[in-house]
């Protein structure tokens, strides 16, 4: 028998809960699992963990990053991830990769430093995902943080002069026939195509709008860190983030939440030349609102009615609360803007803000450009259509039609207009540049094309057609 001294039973180490990893990977679940939108998951989340007392502002902040950080870098943490494995991703369970993306992110993404990225990746895959699952991500994790993030993408991207398309796909997370769709549109140089896949990875300031006759830029000026818009006369940007929610005139509706590209495209319609009278509008995708209450609020200010018409109820609903203490006259009906409930030529002015791919608004929700496939932009295709030529049968002869997406890809903006524009010889294009004559690099017209890396805003397209006979 030997003299040695036993060794003492090391205790099984119960895992430690870190609230703000296990929120983001509660979140990117939902997203995974649900289609859920990270932006709509979020703030429940937050604010659940902060009513607990779990969350100071600096935890949210962390967890907010952690989230929207790893889906805009999904794609690159994937390709990283692929080499750090012995077998396909597809094999690798969905809560892993979420795991190991969160943790990847920590290391190539942010400044946390490799060491504490690790351990409190594997202790949060031990909380998630059990014991044995936690030292498989341990053995990824150590692998990814040999490298930094311009080592590992020298490793994993092919390079740009053999494939320019797949390398800016890996180097900027975006699929392939995104990126491609996106050169298609924005024409030019490998430095514009880079500069507009950065800003889509960037993290977007929050944008209120001042609605006209209920509330001022002044007085949104007065919140923390706001400054005024780059060009919409109603625009206030929150350079710092915060919680929109806590400014006083957007819980009293007077103000909202709009992309400054929305309120110039609604901008553009209401200052269109229209030929006669000029007291009867209409939105007809009005929902969920934020174009119609400016356009409303504007309307107001003529002595002209909106009419807003949603075809989903819910939404419908939302509209019907932006509008809610317009200072003119309005309507908010459920119906079908294919099947219309109005007569022919009602309308003097006629916004039709076309349901698309989003491809326009990936800084908002980046998890839309893995969602989307190119097989969708048939599916879009026919209901775009139908929708421009109900809003030009819904406009008077002099009228003005805005036809708008948020989605630059062609097949969504000039194909569709083309398209309809063959089957209505009555009408002419108008030049929209002029309309916002504050706003540089609007393209080469008649139409308008907005990009998030000249203008700061969503990639919103508008084309502005009149009837004339």
């Amino acid at each position: 028998m030997s003299d040695q001294p036993r060794r003492p039973h090391k205790p099984h180490r119960r895992p430690q809960k870190d609230p703000v990893r296990i929120l983001a990977f509660e979140a990117l679940r939902a997203v995974g699992e649900r289609d859920a939108y990270a932006n709509l998951v979020l703030p429940p989340l937050l604010r659940k963990a902060r009513e607990k007392g779990d969350f100071d502002g600096r935890d949210a902040a962390l967890a907010t990053e952690l989230v929207y950080g790893t889906l805009r870098r999904q794609g690159t943490y994937d390709a990283i991830v692929a080499a750090c494995v012995d077998r396909p991703l597809r094999e690798v369970d969905p809560p892993v990769l979420d795991v190991l993306g969160l943790g990847a992110h920590q290391l190539l993404g942010t400044r946390i430093p490799p060491h504490a990225a690790v351990s409190a990746t594997v202790e949060l895959a031990r909380v998630v995902l059990g014991d044995g699952r936690a030292k498989f991500v341990n053995a990824v994790l150590r692998k990814v943080a040999q490298h930094d993030l311009d080592g590992w993408l020298e490793k994993v991207a092919p390079p740009y002069d053999d494939d320019p398309e797949d390398h800016l796909a890996v180097v900027h997370s975006h699929p392939r026939w995104v990126v491609s769709a996106l050169w298609d549109s924005l024409g030019g140089s490998r430095a514009g195509i880079e500069d507009l896949l950065e800003a889509d990875n960037e993290r977007p300031e929050v944008t209120l709008v001042a609605r006209p006759g209920r509330s001022t830029t002044e007085e949104l000026l007065r919140e923390e860190a706001a400054v005024e818009g780059r060009w919409s006369p109603y625009a206030v940007r929150l350079t710092e983030g915060g919680e929109p929610g806590a400014v006083e005139a957007v819980r009293e509706g007077r103000a909202g939440v709009q992309d400054e590209g929305s309120q110039l495209v609604a901008l553009a319609l209401a200052h269109a030349p229209v030929e006669g009278r000029d007291a009867l509008w209409l939105d007809g995708c009005a929902g969920p609102g934020g174009k119609a209450a400016l356009l409303g609020a504007l309307a107001a200010e003529r002595g002209a009615v909106l009419l807003a018409s949603e075809k989903q109820p819910h939404r419908a609903g939302l509209v019907a609360r932006a509008l809610d203490g317009n200072p003119g006259p309005y309507q908010v009906i459920t119906a079908d803007g294919t099947r219309p409930p109005w007569r022919p030529g009602s309308f003097d002015r006629v916004l039709m803000d076309v349901p698309c791919t989003g491809l326009g608004a990936l800084r908002r929700r980046p998890e839309a450009r893995w969602r989307r496939r190119p097989e969708d932009l048939d599916g879009f295709a026919p209901l775009q259509r139908e929708l421009l030529r109900t809003a030009l049968e819904s406009v008077r002869v002099g009228g003005v039609v805005g036809y708008a997406t948020c989605s630059p890809h062609l097949a969504e903006t000039r194909a569709v207009v083309a398209d309809v524009l063959k089957q209505f010889p009555d009408t002419e294009l108008l030049d929209a540049r002029p309309l916002l004559p504050d706003v540089p690099a609007l393209g080469e017209g008649p139409d308008i094309q907005l990009w998030p890396h000249l203008h700061g805003t969503d990639a919103m397209y508008l084309a502005l057609i009149r009837r004339t006979a």
